[in-house]
């Protein structure tokens, strides 16, 4: 009924930007918040930032600074402003969208299928 679809992914070198977008689709009253999440190689997934429909922000302290997230609340899209990167942001981003689906009105987590970003020189 509900899809997240990201995008943006790549390789950067060192000190490098880049921006992932987050479109949702589909059967959606609403969004309440939407986060990044990302996962390394060998490691647990993590929040990495996150934004509420009314725009209030919370990021991971490794991230404060250097990334910036934002949102469309009507166009269901979410981004992830990445700059000055560093190899440990290595990771698959996940966009996740907690939504209100359009009819029942019932609660629905979705999540994206990934993308991966990788710093290296």
């Amino acid at each position: 009924q509900v899809q997240v679809a990201e995008s943006g992914g790549g390789l950067v070198q060192p000190g490098g930007s880049l921006r992932l977008s987050c479109a949702a689709s589909g059967n959606i009253f609403s969004i309440n918040a939407m986060g990044w999440y990302r996962q390394a190689p060998g490691k647990q997934r993590e929040l990495v930032a996150a934004i509420t429909s009314g725009g209030k922000t919370n990021y991971a302290d490794s991230v404060k600074g250097r990334f910036t997230i934002s949102r469309d609340n009507v166009k269901n899209t979410g981004n992830l402003q990445m700059n000055s990167l560093k190899p440990e942001d290595t990771a698959v981003y996940y966009c996740n969208a907690d939504t209100i689906v359009g009819g029942s009105l019932r609660y629905l987590q979705v999540w994206g299928q990934g993308t991966l970003v990788t710093v290296s020189s």
